[in-house]
């Protein structure tokens, strides 16, 4: 099925499952009842561009961590005359609050949980990208979004940055020729790290929540708040962050749905702190008529490859025409083989104060509910990449290459590596089945 097929039939089963008359929505002048689960900085990010919208009012906060609801509700308080009630336990909001709109921006092991509960509750949701902690609580959430209709928009949020769609149309355009390579990175600097001691939990932060489906670990300062993303119990390192992005734009490029084959080496050639994802990483990928290579490094800066002052960051796309950089602060640049023709560039349009375009793709999630058609970001986008990023993992983890069929969302033959699809949850916690 083409994405334009993909598309038309997924309009049609939001409108054969969705409890929102479309003629109601359209006409509609009351704002749309949200709530946040995962009160941290980037959830705070998404909830400011909600009510900056004028079409949300805010009427739940959720966290583990008392500290941070308290610190987003003070935040908001100045945007807003909404008093939002706070909550610990996603469940119980769910439940007495009855939200239309979701956003889930907890760490990654909880996306799925989260979301799903807000979809069976009858919510439309905003997830963090990447969408799941393991492929197949991915395809949970796919099934659950078809199942009930609801409308779900990923926040993989360059799909709408002005730069990245008009970078896009050039290279679709077939101005850089035919590619056969893309080299997604990125490059940041740090050194060895130390180790931090455990210790308790600060006051108001319920641990054992915290951890949730995931072993409980004890805790550690370097992992809340903002530093999970570099332990693989609740994320998968720089390229289950940083690196659906980029990967990303090589799937919105390619309209490829998976690749073939994976191979992932790296390690923690630096690193001594507390962490366990790899401080360096090489990963890639066998698509139909291109390769695609995904390649971070948390140490040594890469000043020789910086594509910006601040940062080395994106993806070169590699065509017979020449060479197309896709990056974030500093926009898009085409060198041409050519050496008579002139260098094509771009400049980002990008919002404060994070240099992202979350308000617009928030634009495009009320849009589609209104109107009852995919977002620009919706579901099985998401899953796409964002299984990408995890079957690179996968394959590091397992220490070899994969071959991957992505129909039946399997490694035929290799029992080892399927069992690497999941991972057992928990205590009363269960790994999600729809």
């Amino acid at each position: 099925m083409d994405r334009r097929t993909f598309i038309e039939k997924s309009a049609l089963a939001g409108a054969a499952f969705s409890s929102l008359p479309l003629l109601s929505a359209l006409n509609r002048t009351a704002p749309y009842r949200v709530a946040l689960v995962g009160a941290g900085w980037w959830g705070t990010n998404i909830l400011r561009c909600a009510i900056k919208s004028g079409e949300c009012k805010v009427i739940a906060i959720c966290d583990v961590d008392e500290n941070q609801l308290k610190l987003c509700s003070a935040e908001i308080s100045g945007l807003t005359p909404d008093k939002p009630k706070l909550y610990r336990d996603y469940r119980e909001l769910l439940s007495k609050e009855k939200p239309e709109i979701v956003i889930v921006a907890t760490p990654d092991h909880w996306h799925p949980l989260c979301c799903i509960a807000a979809i069976e509750s009858g919510a439309h949701v905003y997830v963090e990208k990447p969408i799941s902690h393991t492929i197949r609580e991915g395809r949970a959430m796919v099934n659950a979004t078809r199942k009930h209709g609801r409308i779900i928009q990923v926040g993989t949020h360059r799909r709408v940055s002005p730069h990245n769609i008009s970078g896009m149309e050039f290279l679709k355009s077939g101005k850089a020729g035919k590619i056969g390579m893309a080299r997604a990175f990125v490059h940041y600097g740090g050194g060895p790290g130390e180790k931090v001691a455990d210790s308790e939990p600060p006051k108001g932060l319920d641990w054992d929540f915290y951890c949730g489906p995931a072993p409980l670990v004890p805790y550690n300062k370097t992992i809340h708040p903002k530093g999970f993303r570099n332990y693989l119990n609740f994320a998968n390192g720089t390229l289950g962050d940083w690196g659906i992005h980029w990967l990303d734009q090589v799937m919105w490029w390619s309209e490829q749905k998976y690749p073939r084959k994976i191979y992932s080496t790296g390690g923690r050639a630096i690193r001594q702190d507390n962490t366990d994802a790899p401080d360096h990483q090489v990963a890639v990928y066998d698509f139909d008529g291109f390769t695609l290579e995904w390649e971070h490094r948390n140490f040594a800066a890469n000043n020789a490859e910086k594509t910006d002052p601040k940062q080395a960051v994106g993806v070169y796309f590699y065509g017979t025409e020449g060479t197309f950089h896709m990056g974030w602060l500093d926009g898009w640049t085409f060198y041409p083989t050519n050496p008579n023709k002139p260098v094509i560039h771009q400049d980002a349009q990008l919002n404060k104060p994070d240099d992202q375009n979350i308000q617009e793709l928030w634009g495009n999630f009320l849009t589609s509910i209104k109107t009852n058609t995919p977002p620009i970001c919706e579901i099985e986008v998401g899953q796409r990449s964002t299984n990408v990023a995890l079957l690179g993992m996968l394959s590091y983890k397992l220490g070899r290459s994969i071959i991957w069929d992505g129909e039946k969302e399997e490694i035929p033959g290799d029992a080892d590596a399927n069992k690497l699809l999941s991972r057992e949850y928990r205590g009363k916690w269960e790994y999600p089945k729809v």
